[in-house]
């Protein structure tokens, strides 16, 4: 993928013109692996929590500020898609572990943070357990493409 500057902001792309307009490619992806087995309220609380941090970690992902017709101001959000995928425990085991050996940005959520009520608990939670042995429910990634989707190898995408 072509990049306009080195903080890789997308170029337009290609021959894949719909109605005169180049989509525009990203070189790189932000991934939410989901456990399986969560009920729907557990996949939405965790997937905004775990998008949360990696605005912090990768400003780059932070677009422009909105605002509408009238003038009325909005927050920035991803200038790109989030993909969400989910898989079992094994396979979200084996994506962290791969995520940390390729020093990706990640963020965690384990089954502990359910019963904690408040970020000082929730770090505390993830603090008293070994990397190896965190009890994972989601994750999420960002970094080239190439390298999120080596980190996601066996997840599908969510339905």
């Amino acid at each position: 993928m072509r990049t306009n500057d080195e903080n890789g902001t997308p170029a337009e792309a290609g021959n894949d013109a719909v109605d005169g307009i180049a989509p525009v490619r990203f070189d790189t992806k932000i991934a939410v692996l989901l456990r399986a087995d969560l009920e729907p309220w557990q996949r939405l609380n965790v997937t905004a929590f775990l998008v949360s941090g990696l605005g912090t970690a990768a400003p780059v992902v932070i677009g422009e500020p909105y605002e509408d017709a009238d003038g009325t101001p909005y927050l920035p959000m991803f200038r790109q898609p989030v993909l969400v995928f989910e898989g079992t425990k094994e396979v979200l085991s084996a994506a962290h572990g791969r995520a940390l050996s390729r020093a990706l940005p990640t963020a965690v959520f384990t089954s502990d943070l359910f019963a904690t009520g408040n970020d000082r608990d929730n770090r505390a939670a993830v603090r008293a357990v070994g990397k190896d042995a965190l009890d994972l429910v989601g994750m999420a990634v960002y970094g080239p493409r190439n390298a999120v989707d080596k980190v996601l190898k066996g997840a599908r995408m969510h339905p």
